[in-house]
């Protein structure tokens, strides 16, 4: 099949982010201005850049009197010019799954899904203390890309790197082992998995190549 998006896709349901998968959550956590803590997870979430890193995640959504969206965490991003991005184990899964509610402005979504705060290095925004590794994040720009309706918002978040957290438990012989805690995707529709298994790939790279970007 083939299709136009604007004209729809005649199934079920939408396959677009069934495409594009699976793709990592970033648990990000900000503070708003009067210092509470807000904390939810992105699917549409990477990193962007190196030196300096970069990542990226996406808030789309309806707009909500003021033409803001109705989550908060892209007015904290704005505002206070950071957060965090917390990545997901299996064993985290249901704490994040909690995050996800629509909370009021204001409540405390680590409270909410029984998550300890860990303290920013780097940055003032707490993030998930369990979390196997944590970007600290300083906002580097906000991109409001156009949407089909007026009321609607797509919203990328593009942030500088500043401090790395890694649990020294899930490094191995110098190398983060990933599959010590299983981080897991979103795939489309309801739908997870995480990754269980990895190998090595090398690529062919010249001398010339090796000498520039090593």
């Amino acid at each position: 099949m083939f299709y136009e998006p604007k004209d729809g896709h005649g199934l079920p349901h939408d396959p677009f982010k069934a495409i594009v998968a699976p793709r990592p959550i970033g648990w990000v956590s900000t503070l708003d201005t009067n210092g509470r803590a807000n904390l939810a997870p992105y699917s549409f979430f990477n990193g962007c850049g190196d030196r300096p890193p970069y990542v990226m995640f996406a808030q789309t959504g309806p707009k909500k009197p003021g033409g803001l969206l109705v989550k908060d965490t892209v007015t904290n991003c704005r505002e206070t010019g950071e957060f965090a991005c917390s990545l997901v184990s299996l064993a985290l899964r249901d704490a994040m799954n909690a995050s996800t509610e629509a909370f009021d402005a204001g409540v405390d979504e680590f409270e909410k899904a029984g998550l300890v705060k860990g303290a920013g290095r780097a940055i003032k925004a707490p993030h998930v203390a369990d979390a196997p590794a944590v970007l600290e994040c300083r906002t580097h720009q906000v991109v409001e890309l156009p949407a089909w309706k007026e009321d609607w918002l797509n919203i990328v978040v593009i942030g500088e790197v500043v401090g790395v957290h890694v649990d020294e438990d899930h490094l191995k012989d110098g190398h983060l082992d990933v599959t010590s805690y299983n981080p897991i995707a979103r795939m489309g529709y309801l739908d997870y998995t995480t990754v269980t298994e990895r190998w090595e790939m090398p690529r062919p790279e010249s001398e010339a190549w090796q000498a520039k970007f090593r």
